[in-house]
């Protein structure tokens, strides 16, 4: 669901400068490459329907004419909600998670004070990203996530909007 709260495309661009990538809005023409990253690295995907229905609120990472990664960043009141986000395989383990969400933080308006997001009680690699970028856990959500061998909680995480030095 889409507000009138929208990223500072060219902010966020600003941060990514001398990187080499580039962010963008979703559009029609891009969901056949953020589905096959999905497919690729989630272990519960979203549907393609899925990723449609959140277009409004899916930013693109761009890397030349490449899209290697998406993020579906919900804007509501003075809250920012990550629900989803993914690098291509390929380009895991270079920082670029990283990178990525520091933009969207820093390209959020001014009236947002906060972020929120889960992530999987088992996904180490995610909680690390999120903690060395002053992400906390807040909460968990108790079998939140299915799994191959049944469910799995949820780690509710947090933070203001500024970003520790």
């Amino acid at each position: 669901m889409s507000t009138a709260l929208s990223l500072d495309l060219a902010e966020a661009n600003t941060v990514l400068q001398g990187s080499g990538l580039q962010l963008s809005k979703m559009s029609v023409g891009d969901l056949p490459d953020i589905n096959a990253i999905e497919q690729m690295v989630a272990v519960s995907p979203w549907s393609s329907e899925q990723l449609k229905n959140a277009m409004a609120d899916t930013l693109v990472l761009w890397e030349k004419q490449s899209i290697i990664g998406f993020a579906v960043l919900v804007l509501v009141a003075d809250q920012a909600e990550l629900h989803n986000i993914a690098i291509h395989p390929q380009r895991q383990g270079q920082g670029l998670a990283s990178i990525f969400l520091r933009a969207l933080i820093q390209s959020a308006p001014g009236a947002i004070k906060a972020f929120y997001l889960e992530v999987r009680v088992t996904n180490y690699r995610a909680l690390r990203l999120y903690q060395g970028l002053g992400f906390a856990e807040i909460g968990r959500r108790p079998n939140y996530y299915s799994n191959d061998s049944g469910r799995e909680d949820a780690v509710v995480m947090g933070r203001a909007r500024a970003i520790p030095s």
